[in-house]
């Protein structure tokens, strides 16, 4: 799968505090966003975990060819194995989750077991996520606009809420398209600051706010 603007988002926007010790990535396909908090962080555990098996070995061979090999891993199992056999918590968790519905058809099947709802129902993801994080952690993700309400409502449901929401569109003019939003155990709920990120003025003319983002992650910006 080619890198995707979702995954640089979430590596690039995820609150990092220099406490960072652990981190762990749920549905990390080819590991784009462990890499992204790898070079950001000096965290000494970075965790993945991938289901699909292609996407699985490829992660393993760009996390052993990247140059924080000796502090990324990958686990080849789904959220809920995990959650079930680990007994670590994690300072820092992210997920870029599966958001089509079954319904849109993908002719590709590990394109499609990446992207539909069904293969990591937002329940499920917040349950585990709630268990594997730190009482000081930090959940963060990304989602579509149209899932917020809802996916708030299921972290309320598990004592977490957000901290930090991010709301992203394509161009000034087009309508809100995604949600970053990062959860802590220890906010109160009404506490979070929001706002609104425009990512480009015209096609390839990126605003001064995104490229400020990413300017450390792509050759060029």
């Amino acid at each position: 799968m080619k890198v995707g603007t979702d995954g640089v988002l979430l590596g690039v926007w995820t609150p990092l505090p220099d406490s960072v010790f652990s981190i762990l990535d749920i549905g990390t396909g080819t590991g784009l966003v462990a890499l992204l908090l790898a070079q950001r962080s000096s965290a000494q555990q970075i965790d993945a975990l991938e289901i699909d098996e292609d996407a699985y070995e490829q992660a393993v061979e760009n996390f052993e060819e990247s140059p924080w090999n000796d502090r990324l891993f990958c686990y080849h199992a789904g959220l809920d194995e995990f959650t079930d056999e680990i007994e670590d918590r994690y300072d820092l968790i992210v997920c870029n989750p599966p958001y089509f519905k079954p319904n849109n058809l993908i002719d590709d099947k590990a394109r499609s077991k990446a992207r539909f709802y069904d293969i990591l129902p937002f329940e499920e993801l917040m349950k585990g996520a709630s268990v594997l994080l730190a009482q000081n952690g930090i959940f963060s993700v990304i989602i579509p606009f149209e899932e917020e309400k809802h996916f708030l409502e299921l972290a309320r449901n598990e004592s977490l809420f957000p901290l930090k929401i991010t709301r992203v569109k394509g161009t000034p003019t087009t309508k809100i398209k995604r949600s970053l939003i990062a959860f802590s155990k220890k906010t109160k709920e009404g506490e979070a600051t929001e706002n609104t990120l425009v990512l480009e003025l015209e096609r390839h003319h990126y605003t001064p706010e995104f490229a400020a983002m990413v300017k450390d992650f792509y050759l060029r910006m």
